[in-house]
């Protein structure tokens, strides 16, 4: 019977189980992390040739609002030479063409004055009244574009012009209707740290959720090596042919995504390590209950036969050749009640006494000694002439030793040495049982302690476990395998602390 093994394939499969859904899991986890990764890098190139196009559409804005500047200036141009035409021709001669010419200027604001800014003529713009001196705001206004100096006769003329109001609010709008539709995309588009430089490194030509901080001079090179250690620069081509590179970093969302696993797997850990020490706790708690229940229930059922046992012996006694025999008998009956006694204090806690060890040993390796073949040798390598006092339960003791010297004859199938030695160390009491027989292999050596574990064909597995037991927790010592040679034999170590040396 093997109970052991029975929970031991129980505990693979919960542990099996549990770590394949912990596999599965950090699969889909890092499939979700690689899906989110592309999604972001195709959001980082979209947004890396808006800022492209954006350049270009500011480009050709500015190209065409140059090309209507131009078209204005051309025409003041032509308005100056129709007003030289008009003041050097005599004034008899019909000029409607050119008056004509001049009054269908309706969109230019133009303002013409000598060469100390008296205002001689204005179109398009209403002067405040007694207004004859060009200067102040006005001069400035209309100084904008460069003014026009021609001469007539002698005299001196200044023409000064503004953009027509049409041609100012068009471009104003078009400008902040642009920035404010591709804003809006590369606002909306990045949500990760991102910079596009030239391919130098050392000009900025546009950032995205970055701190000033790590732009500036000082900083720059520094954060695109942070950048670059994350992800490699794409390259792109800005609208003036212009080669640029694109930095970027991954997500606050991806990186917390990728450490979530880690804390799942911490926190999974911990409820997997409780639920299993509950489950341990819950399954030693009921075996331990069964163990105390067949004890109790072993002590209660020996107790009868042995009453009757001792009568019988009382009436054997009472036929002189039987006294021998019944002295044995006697010893034997004692036994089974001290067995009893044994059985009846598991699940109690016992009392310990200040008691020699000694004796103990002494008591049970003579009791067996005349119970086993005589091809088994027993060694005791103890101090006869002095006392180690300990604070022990003789029948407890007795019952591990006893167990101890059991299972070492059964290992060395009735013939071998047992050889039981004491060692006093420092503040500890250290007790060798050791034997010649089979030895345990390595893989058993922590499963033999283990209730329900054993080798034997017949047997719960019981002995060693309760041996632990009373060592343990009822003398707080320790009992281990100290040694162990497959064919050679095994020595256990029993460790008691001597706090009064």
């Amino acid at each position: 019977m093997n109970i052991f093994n029975h929970n031991s394939r129980i505990k693979w499969v919960l542990f099996i189980g549990a770590f394949s859904l912990i596999g599965y899991f950090l699969y889909e986890i890092n499939h979700l992390i690689n899906q989110l990764r592309n999604e972001e890098k195709k959001k980082i190139e979209l947004w890396a040739n808006t800022i492209g196009r954006k350049s270009n559409y500011v480009q050709h804005t500015e190209k065409f609002f140059q090309q209507v500047k131009e078209d204005e200036r051309e025409r003041v141009e032509q308005f100056i030479e129709v007003h030289k035409i008009i003041l050097q021709q005599p004034l008899d001669k019909e000029l409607g063409f050119y008056f004509k010419f001049i009054s269908e200027n309706k969109t230019i604001p133009i303002i013409i004055t000598d060469e100390f800014n008296n205002i001689l003529l204005s179109q398009n713009i209403d002067l405040p009244k007694d207004y004859r001196v060009l200067s102040g705001d006005m001069l400035k206004e209309f100084s904008l574009n460069p003014p026009l100096k021609y001469n007539v006769y002698g005299m001196n003329f200044i023409l000064y012009y503004t953009e027509t109001k049409v041609y100012s609010e068009l471009h104003n709008i078009l400008i902040d209707l642009s920035n404010y539709l591709l804003n809006e995309v590369t606002d909306n588009y990045v949500f990760v740290p991102a910079i596009i430089t030239d391919t130098s490194m050392s000009i900025v030509y546009s950032s995205g959720n970055v701190l000033p901080d790590k732009l500036t001079q000082k900083n720059l090179k520094k954060t695109l090596e942070e950048m670059t250690r994350v992800n490699k620069p794409i390259k792109i081509k800005l609208s003036n042919g212009r080669n640029a590179l694109v930095f970027y970093e991954e997500s606050e969302i991806l990186n917390a995504l990728r450490y979530y696993p880690i804390f799942f797997i911490l926190i999974f850990i911990v409820v997997f390590f409780i639920g299993y020490q509950l489950f341990s706790t819950t399954k030693r708690w009921e075996q331990n209950s069964i163990w105390i229940g067949m004890s109790k229930e072993t002590a209660h059922q020996l107790g009868t036969p042995i009453s009757s046992l001792l009568a019988w012996v009382e009436y054997l006694k009472l036929q002189p050749e039987n006294i021998e025999m019944s002295n044995e008998i006697t010893k034997d009956i004692h036994r089974l009640e001290m067995i009893a006694n044994r059985f009846s204090k598991i699940g109690s806690q016992p009392e310990l006494t200040k008691q020699d060890l000694i004796p103990i040993i002494n008591q049970s390796v003579e009791y067996l000694k005349s119970r086993t073949s005589n091809k088994v040798e027993f060694i005791l390598d103890i101090p006869q002439d002095k006392a180690i006092i300990l604070p022990l339960n003789q029948y407890l003791i007795e019952w591990v030793i006893e167990n101890l010297c059991k299972n070492a004859i059964d290992a060395m199938q009735g013939k071998g040495i047992f050889k039981i030695q004491l060692i006093e160390e420092n503040r500890k009491i250290h007790l060798d049982v050791s034997d010649t027989g089979k030895g345990i292999i390595k893989k058993n050596r922590k499963k033999i302690f283990q209730a329900g574990f054993t080798t034997k064909q017949r047997g719960w597995g019981l002995g060693l476990s309760l041996a632990k037991r009373i060592i343990e927790q009822y003398h707080k010592g320790q009992i281990f395998v100290k040694q162990s040679q497959v064919g050679k034999g095994t020595t256990f170590r029993i460790t008691f602390s001597n706090k009064d040396r």
